[in-house]
């Protein structure tokens, strides 16, 4: 039977970029934990791990050390540490495996913008490489009523703040996330803040309600209507049209998306629109086409 040299505070999530990457836990929770939408870590009280208990685990992998080549810190957003604890569960990091190509986590703007540029830079240095970061809508409104704890300034100024520092960052917006009322507001600002962040990575997913629509509207501070498949489509046509991106690699291929988009903004816009508009009309076939088309 196969041993994992470790155990894992449940649940347990990470990106799908992330699905063979080694997976080390320093915080457990998520350091905010209101967002109206986001169930992942509700059945857990924030906190840091011991730093022993981290390296630990670090050091339970040892035996496959020449394997390892990616790393993601879990739980929800370790960037609230202070920068001398990562640097050195970093600096472990980067010792126990030789071969090490990328370390990643979460992310929130807040917590970037509360390190400083030179911290920034030395996270960078010692082998922070890519920051997952659920901004979910560019959209002040929308950011107030799912209690996101942002606003449209300060996901740039975060973003931003990592980019000079030449840390890269994947950028989630979620489709449907400010209803009927936002829908256009949500497109449209989502787009202008990708804009002008200019993120290495972004992605779409869809809003899903984990514990059920009234669950859901109970914490969306405001009235919140359901989009449906058409309307999330329109969504996603408005969103695309005000994209004006150069070089960022898109996609909408979680589970939860309906259209699934893959290549890269801009050369693969128009492109893009032509698949969104194949889904408005013709949903029935959209996925299946999108599973042939070249490119992708």
């Amino acid at each position: 039977m196969y041993h994992y040299p470790i155990n894992y505070d449940e649940p347990l999530f990470r990106p799908p970029s992330e699905a063979y990457s080694l997976i080390i836990q320093v915080t457990l929770g998520c350091s905010y934990n209101n967002c109206a939408f986001c169930e992942m870590y509700t059945s857990k009280q924030f906190k840091a791990r011991k730093e022993e208990d981290v390296f630990k685990d670090i050091e339970a992998f040892l035996p496959y050390k020449d394997q390892v080549r990616k790393v993601f810190l879990a739980d929800g957003d370790p960037m609230v540490l202070s920068t001398e604890r990562l640097l050195r569960i970093l600096h472990k990091l980067k010792t126990i495996f030789p071969k090490l190509q990328r370390i990643s986590t979460y992310a929130t703007p807040t917590n970037i913008i509360r390190k400083s540029a030179q911290e920034l830079h030395e996270l960078k240095n010692a082998g922070l490489d890519l920051l997952y970061v659920g901004i979910e809508s560019g959209d002040d409104e929308v950011l107030n009523a799912i209690q996101k704890g942002e606003t449209f300034s300060s996901v740039v100024l975060g973003l931003n703040k990592a980019k000079q520092a030449e840390i890269n960052s994947s950028v989630m917006i979620i489709n449907g996330i400010g209803g009927k009322l936002f829908t256009k507001q949500h497109a449209i600002n989502s787009a202008k803040v990708l804009n002008e962040t200019q993120p290495k990575y972004a992605s779409t997913l869809v809003l899903t309600t984990y514990k059920g629509l009234e669950h859901f509207k109970s914490r969306f501070l405001g009235n919140f209507q359901q989009l449906f498949l058409p309307e999330l489509f329109d969504e996603m046509k408005i969103f695309m049209n005000h994209l004006e991106l150069n070089e960022t690699i898109f996609r909408s291929d979680h589970a939860s998306n309906h259209l699934v988009l893959k290549g890269v903004l801009g050369k693969d816009k128009e492109q893009f629109l032509k698949q969104i508009e194949l889904a408005i009309h013709h949903p029935e076939i959209a996925n299946l086409r999108n599973q042939y088309q070249r490119g992708f």
